[in-house]
């Protein structure tokens, strides 16, 4: 019996205020469930800018709590369509302690958790540090009704031990929604997550916003994707300026045939691992 699973990724750019944003969501969820889509993953941060461009304190208005009313709206949503839904999101644990967060919820409207992301950069453009908090919750999988799901959130795909961390938990698809620009990363778009899907055996959706917005030169470039356990992307790759929905059938019984074919999670030798851990 075939283990084909129908997921969708959503590229696109900035609509001017949040709740536009969040029925343009709406939109690409419907759609990509008319389509047969049963997971899908949204953009880093999807209903705002990438306001990382700038450091301003008045951005820290687009955080909210994780569960909370956008993460409830999408629940009542992917109950309705029977949808897996992987939603980024600016989170608020409580004042002053911030988070760029992905929520997790199953087909049935449940909430199964969220991850946030590991490593924040500091460099021009990506003033993350001044918004974010690192991570503390490890790196999970969520058990779903399309398999196990793992989340890696833009800069942390330059990171290969959270990868690695997502493959030892369990991990079938890992979702790495970003917001990356044309100048600064192009040329490592297409090689990091098909080289980590090879390694980690895995299948990799990795989502990139559209567009240049008003906060600063960003050029975020599209060319959204999966990418199967052999390095290959499954159909084509997304559009490099516009919106578009990425609707792709990924055959799971593949991972078993790549794992059986290069056992690099049995020839692991972590017991030679220990300088990777220093400081």
């Amino acid at each position: 019996m075939s283990n084909v699973i129908r997921a969708a990724l959503v590229q696109t750019n900035w609509t001017g205020d949040k709740e536009s944003m969040i029925k343009a969501h709406e939109v690409y969820a419907r759609d990509a469930a008319a389509q047969g889509a049963k997971v899908i993953c949204f953009q880093e941060l999807f209903y705002g800018p990438y306001f990382c461009q700038v450091q301003d304190p008045a951005y820290y208005e687009y955080a909210e709590s994780v569960p909370g009313p956008t993460t409830e709206r999408f629940q009542a949503l992917a109950a309705e369509l029977g949808m897996v839904m992987v939603l980024p999101m600016y989170e608020q644990e409580q004042p002053g302690v911030l988070y760029n967060t992905a929520a997790v919820i199953d087909a049935d409207g449940s909430y199964l958790g969220k991850y946030r992301k590991n490593h924040i950069p500091l460099v021009k453009g990506f003033w993350e540090k001044f918004y974010f908090r690192p991570g503390n919750l490890g790196y999970p999988v969520f058990d779903t009704a399309v398999g196990k799901v793992g989340v890696y959130i833009c800069y942390d795909r330059h990171f290969p031990e959270g990868w690695r961390a997502l493959g030892l938990n369990g991990a079938q698809i890992v979702f790495n929604p970003s917001a990356t620009s044309r100048g600064l990363s192009s040329y490592l778009w297409q090689l990091e997550q098909p080289a980590s899907a090879v390694a980690n055996e895995y299948f990799i959706g990795a989502i990139n916003r559209t567009g240049i917005e008003d906060l600063g030169d960003n050029d975020f470039y599209g060319q959204s994707y999966f990418v199967d356990p052999e390095g290959k992307f499954v159909g084509d790759v997304g559009d490099t300026h516009n919106p578009e929905l990425i609707v792709r059938d990924l055959d799971l019984d593949l991972l078993a045939t790549v794992r059986d074919r290069w056992a690099f999670y049995r020839d692991r030798r972590p017991d030679s691992y220990d300088g990777l851990v220093q400081p």
